[in-house]
């Protein structure tokens, strides 16, 4: 990914000046510490970032500028990323399965705080010398409604087994914490509740007072035009959820959001390359800042502006969007509705992109090459 210096006001300015003929990604700095505020000052306790969202340098530099002092990191290559530009941040390794080789480096970086959900991790960590006094969160799931798609199926031990983890982190001398993933994008504060009073029971169970609860991720992005994510709603449940569920022993709260918080900081700018009837082809696609879009459903937040900056503004026709790539699985789910007026060489302006595009980009077929520019409003 080439990062672009040249400043512009907008998208549409940068896009009239430098033509690009690769697909551009837009950051607004300003919207990105906007919402890492409405977390550090909405949320009811730590704020963390799962740095897996989007990695880019220029990120997680505005995140720690705007105020962010811990980060969820999933791999060697993020902790050593958030420490070359952080250096003095929390780094908590929640992905709960790693190599013994994965395990030494963290180590070597400093990192105190695990997550684990199986007996046979929590074993690995131990024997490769994690000192007591670090902090370990044992990880459960349940099957919870209200996501756009569940993570239990990979990661979280059941609740009992929760409780026993629970019960030999402490035995052992660790700092015991619980933690749980409602799954991504989701709307419904009743997730995080039923997860809350499930860890006060684990907690119960296993005879040990938590330290810290960190109720995850899966905070909503806005995806479509009609969305209103109910961030405060969902911070509001769970300061009453713990406080209902825990009384006196009430632990210190954690989150992670990854796709809430960099989402809204980033539009993405793609290429007409050719049009056929009924048809769209783009200069990106599911290899790359789009892989999200079959999963997840088809954004209605775009636009489609001429190379000079005029928007196109001809009725709705409905197209299917392929990219460039030669393999016809290449393409968006449905048939997007896009100004008949548009035209080769026109840019299709897709918003709320900064979650999972960066990320997933393969280079497949030698496409993927993406520029990242800074702009001061995405509007």
């Amino acid at each position: 990914m080439t990062v672009t210096r040249p400043f512009h006001m907008t998208p549409k300015a940068y896009l009239v000046a430098e033509r690009p003929d690769d697909p551009v990604l837009f950051l607004s700095p300003e919207i990105l510490a906007a919402t890492a505020r409405q977390f550090i000052d909405g949320f009811p306790g730590l704020v963390t970032y799962a740095v897996k969202a989007n990695a880019a340098g220029p990120v997680i530099e505005n995140l720690a500028r705007a105020g962010l002092t811990a980060f969820d990191v999933a791999s060697p290559a993020e902790i050593a990323l958030v420490r070359s530009i952080a250096p003095e941040a929390a780094l908590h390794y929640n992905n709960p399965v790693r190599s013994r080789a994965e395990i030494d480096a963290a180590i070597g970086m400093g990192v105190t705080s695990y997550s684990v959900d199986d007996a046979g991790e929590f074993a690995k960590l131990v024997e490769e010398g994690v000192a007591p006094g670090a902090e370990m969160t044992v990880r459960f799931k349940l099957p919870v409604a209200g996501a756009a798609y569940d993570f239990g199926e990979k990661f979280g031990a059941t609740p009992e087994a929760a409780a026993d983890l629970l019960r030999a982190v402490a035995k052992a001398g660790y700092r015991p914490s619980l933690t749980f993933h409602p799954g991504t994008q989701c709307t419904d504060p009743a997730a995080w509740v039923a997860y809350i009073d499930a860890s006060a029971g684990i907690a119960r169970a296993a005879g040990v007072t938590l330290d810290r609860l960190n109720v995850g991720g899966g905070f909503p992005s806005r995806r479509m035009q009609a969305d209103t994510p109910p961030l405060e709603a969902i911070f509001r449940a769970i300061d009453g959820a713990v406080a209902r569920a825990f009384g006196t022993s009430r632990p210190a709260l954690i989150c992670e959001p990854g796709r809430a918080m960099v989402a809204e900081a980033v539009s993405l700018a793609l290429r007409v390359k050719a049009l056929r009837p009924g048809m769209v082809y783009l200069n990106d696609g599911i290899y790359g800042a789009l892989a999200e879009q079959p999963v997840m459903g088809m954004t209605d937040r775009l636009g489609v502006v001429a190379p000079d900056g005029r928007p196109r503004s001809g009725a709705p026709v409905p197209r299917l969007i392929w990219g460039p790539t030669c393999d016809s699985l290449d393409r968006m789910p449905g048939a997007v509705p896009l100004p008949e007026d548009m035209a080769e060489g026109d840019y299709v302006l897709i918003h709320g992109m900064g979650a999972y595009s960066t990320a997933t980009v393969t280079r497949f077929n030698g496409y993927g090459a993406m520029r990242l520019a800074t702009v001061r409003s995405l509007s």
